[in-house]
């Protein structure tokens, strides 16, 4: 009787996870847990994401009592080998719709048997469709569609359904080390316990206080639907449950999630390309002054206080409020006028939870070129988003220790003057926000 190969990627946990059961049922002479250390993902992560993975292997390893099998170099040759060394007639992955991601699988597809079941989206893309059979490019409209459609209940079984097996191949590794310590617990059990807090506590409030940094009141889930320590129709169950205006904001979050994947799906040019091609021809600054920005920008010195502080929080945690990523966002392309995908790429060599097309596409909203184009007129005011968002600035004084003596919300405007060490604005938000207007406007929408 055959064996079967469970291929791990962005599934990094044994419940809820249909492909195992898959693989558990051509498996009749056991399961191989494989996962494989690809330098076309590990080379573009940053540290901190690397260490994360590396910590959520470890995890996943516990869980199958040590018997992870890891091994280093290109899937497209290393799966088939491992699948033929142990017998494994089958290959069971979750479905990858990532650029990459399909090139990758197509090509092992092409040497080895490979069974896709499930996908790390609670709607995977190209299901949601207009009624021309056309992908949507706005959300509201994804998103009542996305209602209808529907998703399935967790799968049943998974975690009790394999027996691993524990071959010594000579291609085995270890699970590498973390270059670091700390960061935020890793591993399915991790998630789960990290998300029954925010269910049983900030959820019920979560329309209210989600765009207050200063609170640190969102789930921090985002890591974990990231490496699929966590699926998301796991946290839907939970919210079918409940009521409230907090349940339903979280439940369109998830929403943006697959409607992001889904736009990257039928677009892959558009993680490294406008989505509007319109904006190709807008100007951006260039030269020694531009480098200068950017650098500032980069290390959270830009005399914005709100910018500087979630700048200097990626830095230290690898993770950054949601709202403050979209004010250092649009800090980047509509004050110093520099390219979203440089912003960009800077967030995916940083972030824990760097995820392509979330992150390309939400950089792309912000910029005005992605979905939803009517945002491609807003122009963030850093000084009036920390007074809204930080009104105590409580946030601010958390990351910018050069402020912790300014009182309450007047850390954000600094009219009663600067402290010494603290930069001044290296532009002037009215002057730049005139710019980019201007330069939007050349563009004739």
């Amino acid at each position: 009787m055959p064996a079967s190969v469970m291929w791990f990627r962005r599934d990094l946990r044994t419940g809820d996870l249909p492909a195992l059961s898959a693989a558990a049922e051509t498996g009749v002479d056991g399961v191989l847990g494989l996962f494989v250390l690809d330098e076309s993902i590990l080379g573009p992560s940053g540290e901190v994401r690397r260490d994360h993975l590396f910590r959520s292997l470890s995890a996943l390893d516990e869980q199958l009592d040590g018997r992870l099998c890891v091994v280093r170099g290109d899937p497209v040759s290393m799966v088939p080998s491992v699948a033929a060394a142990v017998g494994a007639s089958e290959v069971h992955v979750s479905a990858d719709y990532g650029p990459y991601g399909r090139r990758r699988d197509a090509a092992v597809a092409e040497r080895v048997q490979l069974v896709r079941t499930g996908s790390p989206y609670a709607v995977a893309p190209g299901r949601v469709t207009k009624a021309d059979g056309g992908p949507y490019r706005v959300f509201t409209p994804y998103f009542g569609r996305w209602l209808d459609h529907g998703w399935r209940g967790p799968a049943a079984g998974s975690a009790d359904a394999a027996a691993w097996l524990d071959p010594e191949l000579p291609a085995r590794v270890s699970v590498p080390r973390p270059a670091a310590s700390g960061g935020p617990p890793a591993g399915e059990r991790a998630a789960l316990e990290r998300w029954a807090r925010f269910r049983d506590g900030d959820l019920a409030d979560y329309h209210r206080i989600r765009d207050r940094p200063d609170l640190d009141a969102t789930s921090r889930l985002s890591v974990d639907l990231k490496y699929g320590s966590v699926h998301p129709r796991t946290v839907l169950a939970d919210l079918a449950r409940m009521r409230g205006a907090g349940p339903e904001a979280f439940r369109r979050q998830l929403a943006w999630r697959d409607f992001y994947a889904d736009v990257l799906y039928h677009r892959p040019d558009s993680a490294r390309r406008n989505y509007d091609s319109r904006f190709d021809a807008i100007r951006y600054d260039t030269g020694p002054d531009a480098e200068l920005s950017w650098a500032a920008w980069c290390e959270g010195r830009t005399g914005y206080p709100i910018v500087d502080a979630g700048m200097r929080q990626l830095l230290a945690e690898g993770w950054m409020h949601n709202r403050v990523r979209m004010i250092v966002a649009s800090f980047l392309v509509k004050d110093l006028h520099l390219p979203w995908w440089r912003g960009a790429g800077y967030f995916m060599a940083h972030l824990l939870d760097g995820d392509l097309a979330s992150n390309q596409h939400g950089w792309q909203w912000t910029a005005g070129c992605g979905t939803d184009a009517a945002p491609y007129f807003r122009v963030f005011n850093p000084t009036t988003q920390g007074e809204k968002f930080d009104p105590d600035g409580e946030y601010v004084r958390r990351w910018v220790p050069e402020l912790r003596g300014v009182p309450g919300g007047a850390v954000h405007a600094l009219k009663s003057g600067r402290p010494s060490g603290y930069p001044d604005p290296i532009v002037d938000h009215a002057v730049e926000r005139r710019e980019s207007l201007a330069r939007l406007g050349e563009l004739g929408r």
